[in-house]
């Protein structure tokens, strides 16, 4: 995508917003920025781009400086050094690096997904700039694990096929990524109907790119391996976030679950709130309005 082009579809699906266009040691990093007041930083997941913030952004743009890239690896947010391995502690640290360049010292965290998981080891690692965090559709990797059974791994088999050695899922993507990242969407939307053909388009336009799909199984061969390890370690040794953690959930997706995230995450932070909302997987393009509701206000009580 040129600059040109990058721009126009910013300005489509990001109204008055800015291309983000920002290098840092080891990440091209592309997005969008805009607003003005506290720093709000939107991590998308998997298999999305910060195109799905577009429902959200532009609201909490009315009181905040609002960022939104791509994840490395992700959409056109291009990583310069694959080794070692992209996982969410080295996301993290990017992204820290991101906001160091965009002049950000203390900011908020808002995770969908994969972003998510970043978002929460990002507020681990480095609490001192994380002034809150709010987590959607996840809880963390050690207890995502822990709770593996039969109806977790038809629901969520692209963990574990994602997460195989190198090269076997690439090879097998290569076959024919349209149907597999609208098997996985039309999952998670309920349908492909429920999601903008634009930005489906887009998502699709991301996953046709070979260095995308890697990226994305490096994601999840990371869960299995080192981010499984960081959040052992850490929870054995009971550190916890310090910043306040809002938890939002979908009721559909809970009714195949026995424990709340909620009560989850109440065991890595002191100060947690949170609910859980109508529609599925994707809850900033599911149900925007009820996200915005629980997170305005929860963002305004951060700064």
């Amino acid at each position: 995508m040129t600059h040109g082009n990058a721009q126009s579809a910013a300005n489509s699906f990001f109204p008055g917003f800015r291309r983000l266009d920002v290098d840092t040691e080891d990440v091209s990093f592309s997005g969008v920025t805009g607003g003005s007041g506290p720093p709000v930083l939107l991590l998308h997941g998997y298999p999305q781009t910060h195109i799905a913030w577009r429902k959200i952004a532009p609201t909490l743009a009315q009181s905040h400086t609002v960022i939104v890239p791509d994840l490395p690896g992700y959409g056109d947010s291009r990583t310069r050094n694959d080794q070692p391995r992209w996982t969410k502690r080295r996301v993290a640290q990017a992204l820290v690096g991101l906001m160091d360049r965009l002049g950000h010292e203390r900011f908020a965290v808002v995770g969908h997904d994969r972003g998510a998981r970043v978002g929460y080891r990002l507020a681990l690692d480095h609490p001192a700039r994380v002034a809150a965090y709010a987590s959607l559709t996840v809880i963390p990797t050690l207890d995502a694990f822990a709770g593996v059974d039969k109806t977790f791994a038809l629901n969520a088999w692209h963990w574990f096929f994602l997460a195989q050695p190198f090269d076997l899922p690439e090879r097998m993507l290569d076959a024919d990524p349209d149907a597999f990242i609208d098997a996985a969407l039309s999952k998670m939307a309920g349908g492909l109907d429920g999601i903008d053909p634009l930005a489906l388009d887009a998502y699709r336009a991301a996953f046709r790119k070979p260095e995308v799909r890697h990226a994305i199984c490096e994601d999840y061969r990371a869960a299995t391996a080192e981010d499984l390890q960081y959040d052992t370690a850490d929870f054995e040794a009971g550190k916890k976030l310090t910043s306040p953690v809002l938890v939002l959930w979908s009721e559909r997706e809970q009714r195949a679950r026995k424990t709340l995230p909620i009560d989850v995450w109440s065991k890595w932070a002191s100060r947690v709130t949170g609910r859980a909302l109508p529609g599925g997987h994707l809850l900033p393009e599911d149900a925007p309005a009820e996200v915005l509701s629980a997170l305005v206000p929860f963002l305004a009580e951060a700064f």
